[in-house]
C-alpha cells in the first residue's frame, strides 16, 4: 500500500490528522508543548472556559475506578478575559494552527458573552459549546438534558457568532438523538459526544463517597462503548458533523468511532495517563490504516450502516 492520508475536513478546516485532546485534559497546550511539538495535533479542545473566574469544586474531585476514573473538578478556570490575555499569548508561542475554544456557563446570556469574545479570535478555529458538565451544580446538567433548552442555547449562541459551533452533549439523558436534532435545529454545525457519564465511588473504610462533591464525570476505556454507540446513533440522525470522544486510547479506537460517524475523534481521561497519549496515536494511525486497507481516513466516515 502507498502512503495513507489521515486528513480530515471539519466545517471547511483541513485538519492534518482527526485526532483532537479533549477538553480538561490538555489545559491550554502549553504545557504539553514541553514535552512534544503540539503541532502534530489535528488541532485541541482547551480547557473549559467560563465568563467568570472558577475556582471549581471541593476536593477529593478525582475518584479512580476500574479502566476508568472519575473526575468533579468543577470548570475550574481563570475566566474568558483571563484565558484571553494570559492563555492565549503563552499557546501562541508553540501552537500555529486554529484552536478549539470550549466554552461552559451557567445561563443562556454567559454563554452569549464568552461565546462573543471567542469568536473575535484569530486563532479559534472552532466553537465547542459544553452543555452537559454533569458535575456542576444549578448548571450544566440542565441544558444538556431538555430538547428545549440544547436548542435555546444553539440558537443564542448562533446569534452572535461566526465561527463554525460544535454543541458538546451529555450520554446522561434518555434519547440522545433528540437533544441532537435540537442542537441542529437551531443552527448548530456540528455535535461533539460524549461527555462524561455519570458515576460515583464509596470508601468502604469511612462508609463515605470517595469524592466530595458525592458525584463526578465518569470518563475511560469503560465508557468506549456507549460513546460508540451514541456517536452511530447521532451521526445517522443529523447532517452535520460529529466529534466523538468518550474513552478513546488507541489508533484503533479513532478508526471504530470514524466507521460509527465521526469526522474527528477526541481523547480525553488517556492524556491523564499518559501525556504521550494522543502523540503515539497519531503516529499509529498509519500503521492501523494499512492493517485494515484503509489508504484515506475521509472515506470511511459513517462507514458502517
Amino acid at each position: 500500500m502507498g502512503k495513507v492520508d489521515t486528513k480530515v475536513t471539519l466545517c471547511g478546516i483541513e485538519l492534518d490528522n482527526p485526532v483532537i485532546p479533549a477538553s480538561g485534559t490538555f489545559g491550554f497546550g502549553y504545557e504539553f508543548a514541553e514535552l512534544y511539538d503540539i503541532n502534530i495535533l489535528g488541532t485541541f479542545s482547551w480547557k473549559g472556559t467560563t465568563l467568570n473566574p472558577r475556582f471549581g469544586n471541593p476536593t477529593p474531585r478525582i475518584a479512580e475506578c476500574k479502566n476508568g476514573m472519575i473526575n468533579a473538578v468543577g470548570l475550574q478556570n481563570p475566566g474568558v478575559d483571563k484565558v484571553i490575555s494570559v492563555e492565549l499569548p503563552k499557546l501562541k508561542k508553540v501552537f500555529n494552527k486554529k484552536v478549539m475554544a470550549n466554552v461552559s456557563g451557567f445561563s443562556i446570556e454567559e454563554y452569549v458573552e464568552t461565546c462573543k469574545k471567542v469568536d473575535k479570535l484569530d486563532e479559534v478555529g472552532w466553537i465547542e459549546v459544553n452543555i452537559s458538565c454533569p458535575n456542576v451544580h444549578g448548571g450544566g446538567m440542565a441544558f444538556g438534558t431538555s430538547p428545549e433548552m440544547a436548542k435555546a442555547v444553539t440558537k443564542a449562541v448562533k446569534e452572535v457568532t461566526t465561527k463554525p459551533v460544535f454543541v458538546k452533549l451529555s450520554p446522561n439523558v434518555t434519547d440522545i438523538v433528540a437533544i441532537a436534532k435540537a442542537c441542529e435545529e437551531g443552527g448548530a454545525d456540528g455535535i461533539s459526544l460524549i461527555n462524561t457519564l455519570l458515576g460515583m465511588r464509596i470508601d468502604l473504610k469511612t462508609r463515605r463517597p470517595v469524592i466530595a462533591n458525592k458525584m463526578g464525570g465518569f470518563s475511560g476505556s469503560a465508557i468506549f462503548p456507549v460513546a460508540v454507540r451514541m456517536v452511530y446513533q447521532v451521526a445517522h440522525a443529523v447532517n452535520i458533523p460529529v466529534i466523538g470522544m468518550g474513552g478513546v486510547d488507541s489508533a484503533e479506537d479513532v478508526i471504530e468511532m470514524m466507521l460509527a460517524g465521526a469526522t474527528a475523534v477526541q481523547v480525553g481521561a488517556a492524556n491523564l495517563i499518559n501525556p504521550f497519549a494522543c502523540k503515539e496515536i497519531i503516529e499509529d494511525l498509519p500503521r492501523v490504516m494499512e492493517k485494515y486497507n484503509i489508504t484515506s481516513l475521509k472515506d470511511i466516515i459513517k462507514g458502517v450502516n
